[in-house]
């Protein structure tokens, strides 16, 4: 048993809580600087939701994978890793290959038909009122899913950090999180939120890089050294919920059983497909100029992105390796420790504290950007355009989108406290089951198929939506397993924890019957109009009102 797995055991807080603050207040400081600069020019709808598409490719790509790269990457997968060797690193392919499905498919279409959100270029050749309405509350959901996770993340990691382990101090620790998060939105917009992840992003990867190199130095640049040494501390465990695991072949987490090899193909389902549904990585392909930045852009987050998930590899064996299994499932926080765990182990307070501010800006950043894609939604498609019919001036929709960030925050913070045991990165995976299923049949389908309609449109978002939330209440991951949101109750009658591989095949069928049993076959002209807007991008800053 080594220094770390000790501290954690005896409940003694990891590193050193006064250094740890005092990194998180000088990220704090130095990012809210940076918020309130950008801020100065908010005023117009563009501005405050795209940021006047005013960004580069390279810096759009940079901001996109701080988007992308949520705590989810960093402390769920390293975690995951490190208890279940193969299986955790699962999520990481997924992620990746997700990215393929965006950019090929999706990405550069929906950038050149669209002003700014989904609901632009889904309402665009359908009924724009229901439309906007489906589109903006698959928006609302998705975001509200990866909020919790974020915020769960938030709580885990600040407890682990201060050593907080009462229910009390946790939710407290999210609340906090939950109010500078508002605060970053409120005064810096989209320009500031990118920023902020532009921030993030350099600092994530390059702290991941500092410490794989650090994991591969400590066995002599030999990675199978540490896959070695990684196993060995697996067999060793005395946590009969971890010893005798073979961490270096598949089946540690998805294999036991037939349930649980399903449940993997519909994790991988939701992982892959989930990404080009996903509303606030979309939305990032309107802060650029043109088309040909947001090819550049793709290409940009793709390299870092890839870069990033290799490191997860080193980083969650290398925890394994050097703090054990055990160390990392009994700290505040469970396998959502192993990075900052790791920090310590290799660099002590210093690095701990570095690593952890990572953490804590990689949370600030992407609830940020969630927020203000959820509140642009709310304001720009439901506001806007359903409730006021287009009658209602910029400055209104910015004042309708801050309000509405405020009580996402709240809300976000109350769904976080519930989640607060949860591995982030299964329930990101629950959050890319919704996009999945709701989001990008609709997509799909309105790019590439004209024949689509508005019954298609309606019957494939909300039958996506509906469905994946239904199973995922009535699965494992909120009731009836010890891992559960509530573990005291049983009313699980679905046995998949992910319900990506039936509401996904559901929400595509539903958008064929749909459109195929309405007599609805859209208007030529618009559908010609559309189709040479998403090959060239001519006419999408026009306000869209078919």
């Amino acid at each position: 048993m080594n220094h770390v797995t000790i501290l954690a055991a005896d409940g003694t807080t990891v590193g050193n809580p006064i250094a740890n603050i005092a990194i998180f207040g000088l990220f704090v400081v130095v990012t809210l600087f940076i918020v309130i600069r950008a801020s100065k020019k908010n005023a117009t709808a563009a501005e405050f939701f795209t940021a006047g598409r005013s960004f580069t490719g390279p810096q759009n790509g940079i901001a996109i994978s701080g988007d992308y790269l949520s705590a989810a990457s960093f402390l769920g997968i390293a975690g995951a890793i490190a208890v279940y060797g193969y299986d955790g690193f699962l999520y990481s392919i997924g992620f990746l290959v997700a990215w393929l499905v965006a950019l090929l498919l999706v990405a550069e279409l929906l950038r050149n038909a669209g002003k700014f959100t989904m609901a632009d270029v889904l309402s665009f050749r359908l009924k724009q009122r229901p439309v906007r309405l489906a589109a903006a509350t698959t928006t609302l959901a998705v975001c509200l899913f990866y909020l919790l996770a974020q915020m769960a993340g938030a709580g885990g990691l600040v407890a682990l950090l201060l050593n907080i382990t009462s229910d009390i101090g946790q939710a407290l620790v999210i609340a906090v999180v939950g109010l500078l998060m508002i605060a970053y939105v409120l005064i810096g917009g989209m320009k500031g939120t990118t920023w902020v992840q532009i921030i993030k992003a350099v600092l994530l990867i390059g702290g991941a890089a500092m410490m794989t190199v650090w994991v591969l130095a400590k066995f002599g640049l030999n990675f199978s050294e540490i896959l070695g040494a990684a196993q060995t501390a697996v067999s060793e465990s005395t946590s009969e919920a971890v010893a005798g695991r073979d961490v270096l072949a598949p089946g540690a987490q998805y294999g036991a059983s037939l349930t649980s090899q399903i449940n993997f193909i519909s994790l991988a389902l939701a992982l892959v497909l989930g990404t080009a549904g996903l509303p606030h990585v979309l939305m990032r392909f309107y802060t650029v100029p043109t088309a040909k930045e947001a090819r550049r852009s793709v290409v940009w987050a793709i390299v870092l992105i890839g870069a990033f998930y290799l490191f997860t590899l080193a980083l969650g064996y290398g925890a394994a390796a050097l703090v054990g299994p055990d160390a990392i499932l009994a700290a505040p926080g469970g396998q959502n420790a192993a990075a900052p765990m790791l920090a310590f182990q290799l660099g002590g307070v210093v690095l701990l504290g570095i690593i952890s501010a990572v953490a804590f800006a990689t949370i600030l950043a992407v609830v940020a950007g969630l927020t203000i894609t959820a509140a642009t939604s709310f304001a720009h498609d439901i506001y806007a355009s359903v409730l006021k019919s287009h009658q209602v001036s910029e400055s209104e929709q910015v004042r309708v989108s801050r309000i509405t960030v405020v009580v996402l925050g709240i809300l976000s913070i109350g769904l976080g406290i519930l989640a607060a045991e949860q591995n982030i990165a299964f329930l990101v995976a629950l959050a890319f089951a919704v996009a999945a299923a709701a989001n990008l049949p609709t997509i799909i389908y309105s790019l590439y198929w004209p024949r689509f309609n508005t019954r298609g449109a309606l019957w494939s978002m909300y039958g996506g939506l509906i469905s994946t939330i239904v199973l995922i209440i009535f699965s494992p991951a909120v009731s009836g397993a010890k891992t559960a949101m509530l573990p005291s109750v049983d009313f699980a009658w679905f046995p998949l924890a992910n319900p990506g591989i039936v509401s996904i095949p559901l929400a595509f069928i539903l958008g064929i019957v749909g459109t195929l049993t309405s007599p609805d076959r859209g208007d030529p002209e618009i559908n010609a109009e559309f189709e040479v807007r998403c090959l060239t991008g001519v006419g999408a800053e026009k306000a869209v009102n078919h």
